[in-house]
């Protein structure tokens, strides 16, 4: 029996480097039924080009979205303190050396994919590695893998991804699951951008994802949030409850009286004669007064 696939829920920069906001997105996650909150580590100045940034005022304004490098420490403390996991994405080299003592398992983002020494890195720290493939060919996704296999990854979890945010429900494409399952031999999983449970619940229940990531924000005022691709707290946790409530069903596969119905074997029917209850049942049986 298994609770089904893990839940991670994605920050973005939605926490706007507030350190409470921050906190309260685990809690939120928590109290959602997740299993992981992850978060992402970057610096403007090393992930747009100059020539870029000296050009564009809005990929300049993204510097207001940069999680301060101080805010990981308590985030993965109260990640421990409410049972789940804290993860993180570096968008930078050095990066994945910060949040080395702090986080569970290590995500590469879809943008990242074609980073080698990236993958290498976090590859070599021994932790588990999530990829997001959106945009990427099969050729591409392979390679990825590859690299992480080569340099020493042994829990890989692929993400596929469309990255459209929001992602149209009719581009889910969401059979790619088990494509990139069977030319990898990794796990994979869905991450989500088209804020449709029942995206969501097929991704699971028809093509085995053995993950799913989701954005979240808390009240609709994130700084991601009016881009229409993240889920609400009050959203996102009935999902997760059907998902486990379907997956609680499963049971163990031994066929026997289950305790819910142990107290109806004795009115079945009797061999001797078809009628109910047993014979022994019948001689002392009285009614409830």
């Amino acid at each position: 029996m298994t609770r089904g696939p893990i839940f991670i829920a994605e920050a973005s920069s939605n926490h706007d480097r507030d350190l409470s906001r921050a906190l309260a997105f685990v809690d939120a996650a928590a109290d959602a039924g997740c299993d992981a909150v992850k978060f992402q580590l970057f610096k403007i100045d090393r992930m747009f080009a100059p020539e870029i940034l000296a050009q564009s005022e809005k990929h300049r304004a993204r510097r207001q979205w940069e999680l301060p490098v101080a805010h990981l420490k308590p985030l993965a403390e109260r990640c421990a303190a409410r049972g789940i996991q804290f993860s993180c994405t570096p968008f930078y080299l050095e990066a994945v050396a910060e949040l080395a003592p702090y986080v569970s398992f290590y995500k590469v983002a879809s943008y990242e994919l074609l980073v080698t020494p990236l993958l290498e890195a976090c590859a070599a720290s021994g932790k588990p590695i999530v990829l997001s493939t959106g945009m990427a060919t099969m050729d591409e996704i392979a390679a990825a893998a590859n690299t992480l296999k080569r340099a020493g990854a042994r829990d890989i979890t692929l993400l596929h991804c469309v990255s459209a945010y929001p992602t149209p429900a009719n581009e889910a494409n969401l059979s790619a699951i088990a494509a990139i399952r069977d030319a990898t031999g990794c796990k994979v999983g869905w991450s989500d951008h088209t804020r449709r449970p029942a995206v969501v619940e097929r991704a699971i229940h028809r093509w085995g994802a053995a993950a799913v990531e989701f954005h979240l924000d808390l009240e609709g005022e994130g700084a991601e949030y009016a881009a229409g691709h993240c889920w609400l707290p009050e959203e996102i946790a009935p999902v997760i409850a059907r998902v486990r409530e379907a997956f609680s069903a499963d049971g163990t596969g031994f066929k026997g009286p289950q305790p819910s119905e142990l107290s109806d074997r004795e009115w079945r029917a009797d061999p001797s004669d078809g009628m109910r209850p047993l014979k022994r049942i019948r001689a002392a049986w009285k009614p409830a007064a």
